[in-house]
C-alpha cells in the first residue's frame, strides 16, 4: 500500500485570513485534518465533504490526546495512504511541537512538509495596535513560553531583563503574576507598558493595557483569560496610534447568516471585513429540479419574447442549462430579458448579459407594472424559477399573455446545524432573513420551545414580505433593509 503524505500547516493566529495560500490549497486536498483549539472552525468548511475531521485540541490541564498519541494518529492515517492536514494555531513550530510531530514522522520513514503560519506573537501584535519592532524603541524582539514543560522549573528572568528588545510570552496566564513579579524583582522597571490580547485577531478580541507593577490585578479585575498573548515593552503604547481592527464598525458583533450555504459566502465575506463574526445557520437548501421541459423551451428559444429571471438561482439553473445544451447568450437573440433585483441582475453579468427591463424595487407588482403595457396578446413569455415562487405575477401575466412557468428549482429546510447554534443563542446581536423561506424554516427549526432564547437579539429583514414573515411569528422587526439586497441589509446593521 502507498503510504500518504502529512502536511504541518500553520493556520494563523485566528482571523482566517490569515492563513497563507498554500496552506489553503493543501486544506482543501485533505484526507483528513487533524486539527487544534485554537484554529478557526470555519477553515475547517473549505475541507472536502468526504474530509474526516479529527479534533485533538488542548486546554491548559486538559488534553483530548496526548501529544504522543498524536504523533502516532498522524503516522496511522498516512499509512493508510491518505493525505493528512495537521491544522494548527500560529506556526507549526513556534511553541506548536511541529518538531516533535515532524520527528516521528521521519522516524516511520513517513514524507511530510511544513508550511509555515502567522505566529501570534507577531499578527497578534498586529491586530492589537502594537508593532512588535519600533525604531528608536525595539529593534530586536523575543517569544518565550509563559508554560514550562515542567512545573518545577523557573524563569531566568535574571537573562531576560537584560534583554532590551519587546517581550512577548505565549500560554502566560497561569504564570502573569509570576512573570511580573519575576521581572521586577530582577530590575524591569515596574512602569513599563503590558498589554494582555485575548483571542487575537478574532472578531472576539479583547486587549487591556497597563503598568508591569498593575497588570496583573488588572487583569484579575477584567477576567482576561487563556489563549492570551503578554505583551510587554514601550512598543505597547504605540496602539492609541495604530489600532485598526477593534474599531472596525460591526467588531464583536456575532451576526447570524440564514441563506443558503451554496448562496451566503458573499455575505460571510462581507461582515468580515466590517470585523463582525457572521453565523452560518443555513436554514434553506437549494434543490435543483431535473425535468426535459426547460430543456424543450431552450430549444425552441426562439417564440419567447420575453424571458424573466427572478433569483440568482434561477439564472444559474438556466444558464448552466443553456450552457451544457452547446448554447451561449447568443441563443437568446430574440428575446428581451426581464431581472427582479439586483442580485439577480449582477448575476445575470456574470453570464454575459445586461437585463433589458428591470423594477426598482424587489416586486412582482412593480414588475407587472413595467410589462403590463408593453405586453402583447400574443407574446410568449418563459418564466425559469422556484417551485415556491409567488403565483402573482404568472396570473396576471397570463390575463395578457401566454406564461410558461418552468420549476427547475425548490427550497427544503436544512436543519444540519440546529443543535450547535440553539447552544449559543445568548450571544446573538443580529439574526438576518433574507426571505419568507428563511424566516418559517428558521422558526421551525428552532422550535416553539426556544423562541424565548430570541430576546436579546435584534432580527433584520431584506424586505416588507420577509417583514411579514416574521411578525406572523410574533416577532418585531429591528430593521428592514432600504434596498432589497445583501448590502442593503448590512447597510441597515451599519445604520441602526
Amino acid at each position: 500500500m502507498n503510504k500518504g503524505k502529512v502536511y504541518l500547516i500553520g493556520a494563523g493566529p485566528g482571523d482566517i485570513g490569515l492563513i497563507t495560500v498554500k496552506g489553503m490549497e493543501k486544506l482543501k486536498e485533505a484526507d483528513v485534518i487533524v486539527y487544534d483549539r485554537l484554529v478557526n472552525d470555519s477553515l475547517l468548511k473549505e475541507s472536502k465533504t468526504e474530509c474526516e475531521m479529527i479534533y485533538v485540541g488542548k486546554k491548559p490541564n486538559h488534553h483530548t490526546l496526548k501529544q504522543g498519541e498524536i504523533n502516532k494518529l498522524l503516522v496511522e492515517k498516512a499509512k493508510e495512504g491518505k493525505t493528512v492536514v495537521r491544522l494548527k494555531g500560529g506556526d507549526p513550530y513556534v511553541f506548536g511541537r511541529g518538531g516533535e510531530e515532524g520527528e516521528e514522522l521521519y522516524k516511520n520513514n513517513i514524507e511530510f512538509e511544513v508550511v509555515p503560519g502567522i505566529t501570534s506573537a507577531i499578527g497578534g501584535l498586529c491586530y492589537a495596535g502594537i508593532p512588535i519592532t519600533q525604531r528608536n524603541v525595539a529593534t530586536s524582539f523575543h517569544v518565550f513560553t509563559g508554560h514550562l514543560s515542567d512545573d518545577e522549573k523557573e524563569f531566568d528572568f535574571e537573562s531576560i531583563v537584560k534583554l532590551n528588545g519587546t517581550l512577548v510570552f505565549l500560554m502566560g496566564m497561569k504564570n502573569l503574576e509570576k512573570i511580573t513579579k519575576g521581572l521586577m524583582e530582577y530590575g524591569k522597571n515596574p512602569d513599563t507598558p503590558v498589554a494582555i490580547i485575548n483571542w487575537a485577531t478574532r472578531n472576539n478580541q479583547k486587549v487591556i493595557t497597563e503598568r508591569l507593577n498593575k497588570i496583573y490585578d488588572y487583569a484579575v479585575e477584567k477576567n482576561m483569560s487563556s489563549p492570551s498573548l503578554i505583551v510587554i515593552g514601550d512598543v505597547v503604547d504605540y496602539r492609541e496610534k495604530l489600532s485598526f481592527f477593534e474599531k472596525k464598525p460591526l467588531h464583536g458583533k456575532n451576526i447570524v447568516v440564514t441563506r443558503s450555504r451554496a448562496q451566503n459566502s458573499s455575505m460571510i465575506k462581507k461582515l468580515r471585513e466590517l470585523g463582525a463574526n457572521p453565523i452560518e445557520f443555513p436554514t434553506i437548501k437549494i434543490e435543483k429540479l431535473e425535468n426535459t421541459k426547460l430543456i424543450n423551451e431552450i430549444k425552441n428559444i426562439d417564440k419567447y419574447n420575453y424571458i424573466i429571471l427572478t433569483s440568482e438561482n434561477g439564472v444559474e439553473i438556466f444558464f448552466k442549462e443553456l450552457y451544457k445544451m452547446g448554447y451561449d447568450s447568443r441563443w437568446l437573440k430574440n428575446s428581451k430579458i426581464v431581472s427582479i433585483g439586483k442580485s439577480t441582475t449582477e448575476k445575470l453579468k456574470q453570464f454575459g448579459i445586461i437585463a433589458d427591463i428591470m423594477p426598482k424595487t424587489y416586486k412582482q407588482e412593480e414588475l407587472y407594472g413595467l410589462l403590463k403595457d408593453k405586453v402583447k396578446k400574443d407574446d410568449n413569455i418563459l418564466l425559469p424559477r422556484s417551485a415556491k415562487g409567488r403565483k402573482f405575477i404568472v396570473e396576471k401575466l397570463n390575463q395578457i399573455s401566454n406564461v410558461c412557468e418552468i420549476h427547475t428549482y425548490t427550497t427544503v429546510i436544512d436543519d444540519s446545524k440546529s443543535d450547535e447554534f440553539i447552544d449559543n443563542f445568548k450571544d446573538v446581536d443580529y439574526i438576518t432573513f433574507t426571505s419568507s423561506s428563511t424566516v418559517e424554516n428558521f422558526f421551525e427549526i428552532i422550535g416553539k420551545e426556544n423562541k424565548k432564547l430570541l430576546s436579546n437579539a435584534k432580527l433584520i429583514s431584506i424586505g416588507p414580505v420577509t417583514s411579514s414573515a416574521i411578525e406572523e411569528f410574533g416577532f418585531k422587526v429591528f430593521s428592514q433593509a432600504k434596498e432589497y439586497t445583501i448590502d442593503g441589509i448590512i447597510s441597515s446593521i451599519l445604520n441602526n
